[in-house]
């Protein structure tokens, strides 16, 4: 049966999914976050066993871990041996306009290993690469390895409270118990711990140690070159909250500082990167703050307006009052954990809700615990001042670099889920980037702006054989921007990124070529689903950017319409003129020439209908047999975490919410949720929040359905899931 929108015991809700451990599930680290900063650790609470969570290393290089200290302004970049540029990387293709210059790659990819040819590509695909800041573990200084061993951590219980933000962590340390405290503030750099014990009378510490960066595909930090970085330790003046000391770190063109502070505190310098922390005088508790601050050196970036921003006004006096009053000021590592259990239910408490545990179906129960799970990853990864990177603030993958392709599976639910604020920040970002995305447009004879596909904060291209030849990127500062104003109307919002949206539609307008049978996309593209690499100079008319091209374009002018500008007649004839895509036995090829459908990696012509509203281009019936073939046998192992809100929201629209929850559920290898959340893919990519990103936005969409759809309640769930819902903003 069906449940109208209600009132939903939210803490309730968010509570029955905490993340309870009690072994080391190597996969599943836990951490905590703002959107802009985030600490992942293991059980002891900090990041003791690194070891322990391995990310498996892509061709020779070693291992990695999950345990990351990572921000969105840390960034380096490894000093050139002589002035890198893409020139070199540069291959003119045939295109119906005649010689067209693209970045390729003359090394390339082989079974997901890079094989470049020049030390050039490897240096531009690798710089600037995201750091990791530093790591926070226990130690036994008065061993030979000073570094716990997992086997000195006995009885091990943890529970990340999702509804405060903070994690509990107790264990068991040659026979004396453990508690660890840890949480992340909601709008600062700052990591607050809370740790008892009388283990520390014994010589239980805490070591900081910082490494220097890496090229490294999946690791953030190369502990081998000592010599290559600076650690500087000054101690400040004491004030209320105790002993503070700066840590200065310089690496190359690259700086920040980090800042440890406590009461009843010891610090020591006992290595050129490493400093040791004590609780002073036989204390069993410390409580102590270790706060990152960028100094917008080189490539560090500087911090952006901060944090997640779930803390509502009312939260942020009651802080303040807090601090300021009458009463003594918390400890600083309390002072950071009581600020986000202020935070996070104002969170919670915001946005939408959806709750299927009064559904007797027994896949409700494991689908809620993602969606919930899902919220809180996305937040503390995926809402910050940059696009995301596939892996977050957690680990590194592809160095730290964001995916723009990718950038509406990680932010679209937020305007779904009507939290358009954690949105805006990464969608501002593309304005600072609209010269070289320009010049790369101007360089190729085209209008507007070309978005990159793999970039840093900078906006540079990475030299591929797949990435620069994409463009479904293109459409998606327009998807997001719209998805925003329908959340949140007002003519603020349009005048600030109608330019975005504006010269997106002018480079979408000028690459396509008309021909006799209408506008088309191509030759050269590498269409979504990337199986198409090798020919990419003969692909074209790739069925979903068709489709995203006419619903795009039809947006931007939608967008003239409400500004009161005069309407671009190009652009509404290159919409109405879009070829129609290919169509083999029946159902949508996804690409319009040989070999139209390699059954491997995305099935992105479902994409079509279902990401996008119905287009013209689009026929229902041939979308339905398309699902039907897809579902009956595609090669599973080759797809990717969210391929299955794709084949979840396609089957909605088409009125099968059977198949949607089958989908959103599908038993397969890269549909898997760790207890933590994360959407694990790979030993290489233990982690996936695209994932995680579109099943939020499949639930929203099938909860509260979208422009024209049924007239029912959750039109995408089966008739006999009880749906509660709250606050979501229907789909176009």
């Amino acid at each position: 049966m069906y449940s109208r929108p209600t009132a939903i015991d939210r803490k309730a809700l968010v509570r029955r999914h905490a993340v309870e451990q009690d072994s080391l599930d190597p996969r599943s680290p836990v951490s905590v976050g703002n959107g802009e900063f985030c600490f992942t650790m293991d059980l002891t609470g900090l990041q003791s066993l690194p070891a322990k969570y391995p990310v498996g290393a892509r061709g020779e290089l070693p291992a990695g871990t999950l345990l990351g200290t990572q921000a969105q302004w840390g960034w380096h970049s490894i000093p050139p041996e002589q002035d890198y540029t893409l020139a070199g990387s540069t291959v003119l293709y045939d295109s119906p306009r005649g010689p067209v210059p693209y970045v390729d790659m003359a090394g390339g990819l082989v079974d997901g290993r890079e094989t470049e040819s020049s030390r050039a590509e490897t240096w531009l695909r690798a710089n600037p690469h995201r750091l990791d800041l530093g790591r926070i573990a226990f130690a036994l200084p008065g061993r030979d390895s000073p570094g716990l061993a997992p086997e000195d951590v006995a009885h091990p219980r943890q529970v990340l409270d999702l509804w405060t933000g903070a994690a509990a962590s107790r264990f068991t340390l040659h026979g004396q118990p453990v508690g660890v405290t840890t949480a992340c503030h909601p709008h600062r750099d700052e990591l607050g711990f809370r740790i008892e014990s009388t283990a520390l009378q014994q010589g239980l510490a805490i070591s900081l140690s910082f490494p220097y960066g890496s090229e490294a595909w999946h690791y953030a930090a190369d502990w081998t070159r000592p010599e290559a970085h600076s650690t500087r330790v000054e101690e400040l003046p004491a004030t209320g909250k105790g002993r503070e000391w700066l840590i200065s770190r310089r690496l190359d063109n690259s700086g920040y500082q980090v800042a440890v502070t406590g009461a009843g505190l010891e610090l020591v310098q006992t290595s050129p990167h490493g400093v040791i922390l004590r609780a002073a005088n036989g204390a069993e508790a410390l409580d102590f703050s270790v706060h990152f601050i960028s100094t917008g050196q080189g490539d560090c970036l500087l911090r952006g307006t901060g944090g997640i921003g779930f803390a509502s006004a009312s939260a942020s006096a009651r802080a303040s009052a807090s601090a300021t009053g009458k009463e003594k000021a918390p400890a600083p590592g309390t002072a950071v954990i009581e600020a986000s259990r202020t935070a996070w239910p104002d969170f919670w408490t915001s946005g939408a809700a959806v709750e299927l545990s009064a559904t007797e179906d027994p896949r409700a129960k494991e689908l809620e615990r993602r969606v919930v799970l899902s919220q809180y990853l996305t937040a503390i990864n995926c809402s910050g001042s940059l696009p995301p990177q596939e892996t977050g603030l957690v680990c590194n993958s592809w160095r730290g670099r964001f995916h723009l392709e990718m950038h509406w599976w990680h932010a679209a639910h937020f305007a779904a889920w009507n939290r358009t604020p954690l949105l805006l920040p990464a969608l501002r970002w593309y304005a600072s980037i609209l010269e070289p995305a320009r010049q790369t447009a101007k360089a190729q004879g085209f209008d507007g702006v070309r978005w990159p596909k793999q970039s840093g904060p900078d906006g540079r291209e990475s030299p591929s054989p797949i990435g620069t030849f994409l463009v479904w990127q293109q459409p998606h500062p327009i998807h997001l921007a719209e998805l925003a104003y329908r959340a949140e109307p007002s003519r603020e919002l349009l005048e600030e990124f109608a330019g975005i949206v504006f010269e997106s539609a002018d480079f979408m307008v000028s690459f396509a070529h008309p021909t006799a049978r209408g506008f088309e996309l191509g030759p050269p593209l590498v269409p979504a689903q990337e199986s198409y690499e090798s020919i990419r100079g003969t692909v074209s008319n790739p069925t979903f950017e068709l489709a995203y091209w006419q619903w795009a374009l039809r947006v931007a002018c939608t967008w003239r319409e409400r500004l009161g500008l005069p309407p671009r007649d190009t652009w509404l004839a290159v919409a109405d003129g879009m070829v129609r895509p290919k169509v083999v036995d029946g159902v949508y090829a996804a690409i319009g020439v040989e070999p139209f459908t390699i059954r491997t990696d995305h099935p992105s012509m479902l994409c079509a209908l279902g990401v996008l509203p119905q287009t013209d281009i689009i026929d229902p019936a041939i979308m339905r047999a398309t699902l039907a073939e897809v579902m009956a046998g595609w090669d599973w192992d080759s797809t990717w975490g969210w391929d299955y809100p794709v084949m979840a929201m396609t089957a909605a629209r088409l009125e099968d919410p059977e198949t949607a929850v089958a989908a959103l559920l599908l038993d397969a290898p890269k549909n898997l949720v760790l207890p933590n959340g994360h959407n694990r893919q790979t030993d290489s990519l233990p982690l996936y929040l695209p994932g995680n990103g579109g099943l939020l936005a499949a639930v929203a969409l099938m909860a509260a359905g979208w422009d024209g759809g049924p007239d029912r309640h959750a039109p995408g769930f089966p008739a006999d899931w009880t749906v509660a819902w709250e606050g979501l903003v229907p789909a176009p």
